[in-house]
């Protein structure tokens, strides 16, 4: 059984003049698009199978991230069902010259495991077996019961 700790993980991606809206920010779009990538990651390397987006559950930006900054994606696995998978994102945007970080976006996607026909296949089943991915869970699970109101 993979774990949530298994599925952790991090990117970051250079906001660039071409990433840019007219505010001079990151493109809400392009950073949809980056947090579906590695979402994604997370969802495969959880369910060993291809797998697509087939929903986002919810999506918050609390902040602009400014050209030159660095956009850190985090994403894991927090939640299965028999052919789905919910994956909690969060993204900052990070200064690369002193490291200094503001959450900028909460958000959570789920994915469907498909096989070489596009048809969806089972998941296996989540493993919660530490303290932290207990907390990320919970975390997630939180950040979920919060935008359904």
């Amino acid at each position: 059984m993979p774990t949530v700790l298994e599925t952790h993980i991090q990117n970051r991606f250079r906001v660039q003049p071409n990433h840019a809206n007219n505010l001079e920010t990151l493109h809400g779009g392009n950073l949809m698009k980056w947090l579906d990538e590695v979402a994604a990651m997370s969802a495969m390397r959880f369910a060993g199978e291809t797998c697509v987006t087939a929903r986002v559950n919810q999506l918050d930006f609390k902040r602009p991230i400014p050209i030159g900054e660095t956009a850190l994606v985090e994403s894991y696995v927090y939640d299965a069902g028999r052919k789905s998978v919910d994956v909690a994102l969060r993204a900052w945007r990070e200064n690369p010259r002193s490291g200094e970080r503001e959450e900028t976006t909460a958000s959570s996607f789920t994915f469907v495991a498909v096989d070489e026909d596009g048809s969806p296949i089972p998941v296996p089943d989540l493993d919660v077996e530490t303290d932290e991915g207990r907390e990320l869970r919970e975390r997630a699970r939180r950040l979920d019961a919060n935008a359904e109101r």
